[in-house]
């Protein structure tokens, strides 16, 4: 057994005042990370330096006495604000990720972060006890006994349906798989969902395209409603159903299809796509909103954490390995392969090849010759 840190996501059903409280959390928390991003911001530019976590934490009880509204509500969640937005500063400058944003309260999700401790965190039957907000009703779960799991923190967020969700993170003593000896490679793509190297393909769901039209005729009367009005937030509220129902929907596949394959293989074998880099791409221009909608990089995250959980090797082959154009049989590359050859013949050994399936053989034996040489 390994122990590892595991979210659980419940549906919450607060009452009138619970749910203002959490609102209230939440903007709160959106305040503090927008006005210390503002001070950083400030602070670099007039003297090309960074105040700490420590050094802004100090500042937040200055900042709690100038606004005394800060005081209401739960401090843990100021302060991992804080903490998010010192991470996300500090990767812009050391890890050239994105520059932090400030925060709207006309996201589609809203969230704050709260830590446990002194037993300020429960899940009781039918109830979960938040810090300042009382215990509020849930779903979800109710046959696992997770009460019995350390709690580490919770994350309380607030959808664009007014909807309410409480994610707990727990230490839990996770199981590995039984040892395989099946080795797979696979090719993840638009058209196929994932073409695997023992010749299994899974399709492409292509969820947002089978709600496509309605979604546009929705979006179409929302467009023509005054701004402000209640006919308007009605609609914008069965816009926001649909989008809901296709992100479950592609959530849901991609949880099924990835815990397939975790549980039929021992070492898997995946390209290291740049998904960003392919819709910024002229050359998958036309491919954008597929490649949106298929959402790979959610995939291999989710082979990445499930492999860690149970035991399994994932192996990364690098991106830039012309896995399409090598033939399998013989190794002749050919550069003249276009993105609309799904079939083709190898000029060398006169194989016919499938592209996809040909491209999960050789990301197999590519991982494979990471893994034994490293």
């Amino acid at each position: 057994m390994t122990i590892k840190h595991k979210a659980f996501k419940f549906r919450l059903y607060p009452n009138l005042e619970q749910a203002n409280k959490i609102k209230q959390t939440i903007g709160c928390s959106r305040l503090v990370y927008n006005q210390f991003l503002d001070f950083k911001i400030y602070d670099y530019k007039t003297n090309k330096t960074s105040n700490s976590y420590n050094a802004c934490s100090k500042l937040l009880t200055k900042l709690k006495l100038a606004l005394p509204f800060l005081k209401e509500v739960d401090k843990f969640a100021l302060q991992n604000s804080l903490k998010h937005l010192n991470s996300s500063y500090e990767n812009f400058f050391k890890n050239g990720f994105g520059f932090p944003k400030f925060k709207s309260k006309h996201n589609p999700i809203n969230s704050y972060t709260t830590n446990f401790t002194n037993n300020n965190i429960k899940i009781l039957d039918k109830h979960i006890q938040l810090p300042k907000v009382g215990k509020v009703k849930y779903k979800g779960y109710k046959n696992n006994n997770i009460g019995a799991y350390k709690i580490i923190s919770a994350t309380v967020s607030r959808n664009n349906l007014n909807q309410y969700y409480c994610s707990i993170c727990c230490e839990v003593n996770i199981t590995p798989l039984p040892t395989l000896t099946k080795e797979v490679g696979i090719d993840l793509g638009v058209k196929t969902f994932a073409t695997l190297s023992d010749g299994k393909i899974i399709s492409n769901p292509r969820t947002l395209f089978k709600y496509e039209k309605e979604l546009k005729k929705q979006q179409r009367k929302l467009s023509k409603k005054e701004k402000g009005s209640k006919n308007r937030e009605k609609q914008r509220l069965k816009v926001a159903k649909i989008h809901q129902k296709i992100a479950n929907i592609r959530e849901d596949f991609l949880q099924k299809e990835t815990t397939k394959i975790i549980n039929e293989n021992q070492v898997i074998c995946i390209e290291d796509l740049s998904v960003k880099s392919m819709m910024m791409s002229d050359k998958y221009k036309n491919l954008a909103k597929e490649l949106a909608n298929v959402s790979l990089n959610r995939a291999v995250t989710m082979l990445s954490y499930k492999a860690d959980w149970y035991g399994r090797k994932l192996i990364k082959v690098d991106r830039y390995y012309p896995s399409s154009q090598l033939c399998n049989c013989c190794g002749y590359k050919n550069t003249t392969l276009d993105i609309n050859d799904r079939q083709w013949v190898c000029p060398s050994c006169k194989s016919k090849l499938d592209r996809d399936y040909n491209a999960s053989l050789n990301i197999l034996t590519e991982g494979l010759r990471i893994s034994h040489s490293s």
